[in-house]
């Protein structure tokens, strides 16, 4: 290519074409891979592709289309090993509390959070954006993780993303016949596995009852209330805690496990997140050698009927803060946010 301006506006107008579907392109791979980091790296393999091979780009597609293709490609790559993402209620029995022991898996066991501003583009329809949202909550990319890699694409592509089944077929390199096989045998999977959670009724924008019981959960996890706490919780509510296997249900064995082995967690702050198109705390508990606060978790909660079903912790603040562009003190006085390192 020329060093010329003919030439810089080229390489510059097709670094913002194809930065426009960098959300989206974020949004897809997260839903196949169920990590939050391996999507972002897909999707920058992605670009990095189109980049390279965009002069062999002959436009019998939409640039959309052909990115999806790289991406796709790059996806079932990664997916080849294996490895299917889980949840903790996914791999084993709930722990009684009398029995809680704190066993980490490896990182690459767990489903990840994702903040919803990296997988969720703007769209102008309500309807859209509510499914967009559902599709990335926790019991849904739960349950994508149960389906073969190529099922697992073409129901995204056409239950999440629309796209016609010739399209898809095009994409994958298959048949329209090829692609409806897949898409049954995906929706006969997902419906023989009801999943934890999957109960979860979340509004969007979150309605007036919603807003209260978020405002009261605050309060009461604050205030570090369990009689309060216990109020808001579904009798069979589930809390995980990746990277341990951990996991609990009901009021009880929750509350008793906040007062004994979580009892450092008394005394937190809370801050709102959006995360899996459900509402979600960063928690900071009170740092003894600073001051301060310091981070502990990011928090993902499940509503259902005016009560809290699920709430997951995740624990790895090195990882999860910054991907939130949470900061990484919070001062202990005046809660003025100082970004850590």
């Amino acid at each position: 290519m020329s060093d010329g301006t003919a030439g810089t506006a080229t390489v510059e107008d097709l670094d913002v074409r194809l930065e426009r579907h960098r959300v989206e392109l974020t949004g897809y791979c997260y839903r196949m891979l169920g990590s939050s980091f391996e999507a972002e790296d897909a999707v920058q393999d992605t670009l990095v592709r189109a980049w390279r091979s965009f002069d062999k780009f002959e436009g019998r597609s939409s640039l959309r289309s052909w990115l999806y293709r790289i991406a796709t490609n790059v996806c079932l790559d990664m997916l080849t090993a294996g490895n299917k993402r889980a949840r903790p209620m996914d791999l084993t029995e709930a722990t009684p509390l009398a029995r809680a022991a704190l066993s980490p898996r490896p990182d690459h066991t767990w489903l990840e959070p994702m903040p919803d501003t990296r997988v969720l583009p703007t769209v102008q329809d309500p309807a859209e954006a509510a499914v967009a949202k559902e599709s990335v909550r926790l019991a849904f990319m739960a349950a994508l993780q149960k389906l073969p890699p190529k099922q697992r694409a073409v129901l995204i592509l056409r239950e999440v993303l629309a796209w016609k089944a010739s399209e898809v077929a095009e994409l994958l390199d298959t048949s329209v016949a090829s692609v409806n096989s897949a898409l049954q045998r995906a929706r006969a999977t997902l419906a023989e596995r009801p999943e934890a959670g999957a109960d979860a009724a979340v509004s969007d924008p979150l309605d007036e009852e919603q807003q209260k019981l978020l405002e009261r959960y605050v309060a009461a996890f604050e205030g570090y209330d369990m009689a309060a706490l216990t109020a808001l919780l579904h009798e069979d509510a589930i809390m995980t805690m990746p990277p341990f296997d951990l996991w609990l249900t009901g009021h009880d064995d929750i509350t008793g496990f906040m007062t004994t082995i979580g009892a450092a967690c008394e005394g937190s702050r809370l801050l709102p997140v959006e995360v899996n198109g459900l509402p979600g705390f960063a928690q900071y508990k009170p740092d003894p050698e600073k001051g301060g606060f310091t981070p502990w978790a990011v928090q993902i909660l499940e509503i259902s009927d005016g009560r809290l079903t699920g709430f997951h912790f995740y624990l790895d603040t090195q990882r999860w803060f910054p991907l939130f562009d949470l900061p990484l003190h919070l001062d202990g006085d005046t809660d003025e946010v100082e970004q850590g390192a």
